[in-house]
Formats: structure tokens, sequence, C-alpha cells
């Protein structure tokens, strides 16, 4: 086949026009390695798109089974944790110690009882412990997860800081002038005793309030010698120890730890106290000693 190739309008030589072979032009792209001829590659663009869609098809079908296959572990971990009896915390499991006849172990229960039947994940130790130390009496409480279904709880039961009394009548108080569990008359042997007109009045009282707190702080040694506390004022808190053998003015409860040590030195030493009885540590830097 001979092929006129040149500008339009332009004169042509048709001696000089080169003749092209299409046929052997086609056989020379299609010749293999070897030589030998092979047959054109066709592309059939619509078998390549349902090729892609397929695989496209296999690769969402792939992600989506492995998302399902991530919600069903994490609902089976979810249950597992969080619902099933594997962690549940039963009324049986929780055990109480360092309860006394003033905080009762079943005042303890009755607050750690209550997150029975939650999982042990469920169950705050901070809500736990705070809650049992606004009970009367309990000054520090420690609750503990036990895996894989218990908790224990440890408290600090103090002693009444005094008792109050009213006429016949005998109340229990902490230091913080909360009221304790009644008890029989011989458990309070030892225990300050402050007498008051009426003890709910008593207990707003800020001249009361502060001979709780001084109380409260005494070393045991000190308080079981206390036969008598007045509270006149705020400011005039008194012990009396041993029937009269002793007098401490502590005034307030500011510089307790100050006063207590003053007090400690002057009458536990017989070349400063003397024959005299009465301490002042109402100013803690200047006692005055009668």
């Amino acid at each position: 086949m001979t092929v006129a190739k040149g500008q339009a309008g332009a004169f042509v030589d048709a001696r000089r026009l080169r003749s092209e072979d299409y046929v052997t032009e086609t056989l020379h792209q299609t010749t293999g390695m070897l030589g030998i001829a092979s047959r054109p590659k066709v592309v059939d663009f619509t078998e390549r798109a349902k090729e892609r869609k397929r695989a496209s098809a296999r690769v969402i079908a792939v992600h989506v089974l492995a998302a399902l296959a991530g919600i069903a572990v994490l609902a089976g971990l979810t249950w597992l944790l969080f619902f099933s009896t594997v962690f549940r915390l039963e009324t049986g499991a929780i055990s109480v110690t360092g309860a006394n006849e003033w905080v009762s172990a079943q005042t303890i229960h009755a607050i750690a009882d209550k997150q029975a039947g939650k999982s042990l994940f469920l169950v705050s130790t901070n809500d736990v412990a705070n809650q049992l130390k606004d009970i009367p009496g309990v000054s520090e409480a420690k609750v503990s997860r036990r895996f894989p279904k218990a908790m224990s709880v440890e408290i600090t039961a103090q002693k009444p800081a005094a008792m109050l009394k009213s006429g016949d009548t005998l109340t229990a108080v902490d230091a913080e002038a909360r009221v304790l569990n009644s008890v029989s008359s011989k458990d309070v042997d030892g225990i300050p005793v402050i007498e008051v007109k009426d003890v709910e009045t008593s207990l707003k009282n800020r001249s009361v309030k502060e001979a709780l707190t001084i109380l409260g702080a005494l070393p045991e040694s000190m308080r079981q010698q206390i036969s008598k506390v007045t509270a006149e004022t705020q400011d005039s808190v008194t012990t009396t120890l041993d029937g009269g053998e002793r007098v401490i003015v502590w005034g307030d409860s500011s510089q307790l730890k100050l006063k207590m040590a003053v007090v400690d030195k002057i009458i536990n030493d017989p070349n400063v106290i003397g024959e005299r009885h009465q301490v002042d540590v109402s100013a803690p830097l200047k006692p005055i000693i009668k």
C-alpha cells in the first residue's frame, strides 16, 4: 500500500512516495520473543470494570467482617467485665475490720453492702470510703477490691471524745460534735463527761465544740485521768484531773500540739510543778502555774 504524505495542495511526485505494508508492520508488532507471531492483546474494558467492582466488593466485605468481629469481641468483653457473674460483688464477700462498740460493723455494712450486685469494676472505692468517713467516730476508711469478686473495708474507729450529760442521759459524741451509737453505761468508764442542759443545743455551741476538739486530741493516758470538763466560754476550756490534783486551763483549741507539749513538760517535772496544781496554757509561750 502506498501512502501519500505532504502538505495540502502541494505537488506530489508519485515516484518518491513511500510505500508501507501494514500487514508486515502488524506482524512485526505482534512477534514474540522467539520470533513467533502472537495474537494481539485485545482489552475488554467492560470486563476490566467488572473485575474492579468485584475486587472492591471483596475488600469492603473483608473490612465489614473485621469490624463486626471487633464489635463482637468488644461486646463480649464488656459483658464479661461488667455484667457477668465472674466479677460480681456479693454481700458475703464484703469484709469489715476495725469496728468497735461505738462504730458497729453493722453500720459499716449498711454503706458497703450497697455495692453488692455490681461488677467489681463499677465499684468506686473512693466514694465508698468517703461515705464511711461521714459516720460519726470514723477517722479513717480504706476500701480495696479483692478480685475476682470480693471487697475489704478497713476503718479506724475512735472512742467518743466525751459524753454529754443532760440529767440522767449520757450521749457519746466524737471530736467533730457528731453523735455516736448509744451503748450501755459500763462502756463509758474513762471517757470525759461534759455536763450540758440540752444535748442538741450544746452540739451547736462553740464552747462545747472547742472542748470536744481538745478532748479528742489528748492522749489516752491523760483522758483516763479527767474527772471534770468545763467550757463556760470558747476560750476557757478547762479539764480537772484526778479529782482536782491537776487543773489544766487550755483556753481554746488553737496551737493545741504546742499546748499539750507544754503541759506534758510541766506536770511531769516535779521541779517545775512543785506543790502547785493549776497550769494555764491558754497562752502556751507564757504558761502560768498556780
